[in-house]
């Protein structure tokens, strides 16, 4: 991230940024197929799978989303809030990173297909599992992306009071 921030996304290589990790490219390709993949990749997937599976079973899913959410953003860091907004920010401001993000989205929405049908006793592919992996992306999305002239905004609370309206029907 600092070498995009210093030079911008596209001035950067994959050459210059695995002699920045003291990696070779081989090395760095094991764990990133592409460069996108360095800004694209999310480390609190795992985190947030692990928190909601260990919310209580008397909660809703949306419930236990949300707690988990609460969960795992209570434990980063300062400076992990901060890292995390300027790869979004990156992410949001580079065409081709915008473009991917489209395939990253769908992959969080099948994670979180996922976890809620294995949750409530039904396949992943369950219609309205997969409905309400969507409105949850989708209340993310609305809450985080602004248009274009304004800054991304990273404000899990908002995000929260959004997934509450979502919890409530969407009452306006």
């Amino acid at each position: 991230m600092r070498l995009f921030r210093e030079q911008g996304y596209d001035e950067t290589t994959v050459e210059q940024i695995a002699d920045a990790a003291e990696v070779s490219q081989s090395t760095f390709f094991r764990y990133f197929p592409t460069k996108e993949d360095v800004v694209l990749r999310d480390d609190y997937d795992d985190l947030l799978v692990e928190a909601f599976r260990r919310q209580p079973p008397e909660l809703s899913p949306l419930q236990a989303l949300r707690a988990a959410i609460r969960e795992v953003v209570s434990g980063l860091s300062p400076q992990e809030l901060a890292d995390e907004a300027e790869r979004l920010a990156l992410a949001r401001s580079v065409p081709q990173l915008r473009a991917a993000t489209l395939d990253e989205l769908m992959r969080t929405m099948q994670l979180v297909a996922d976890i809620v049908a294995e949750r409530v006793g039904r396949p992943g592919d369950d219609p309205a599992v997969r409905a309400f992996a969507g409105a949850l992306i989708g209340v993310a999305m609305s809450t985080m992306l602004r248009p274009t002239n304004e800054p991304l905004s990273l404000d899990y609370e908002s995000i929260d009071a959004a997934l509450a309206l979502l919890e409530a029907g969407l009452p306006l």
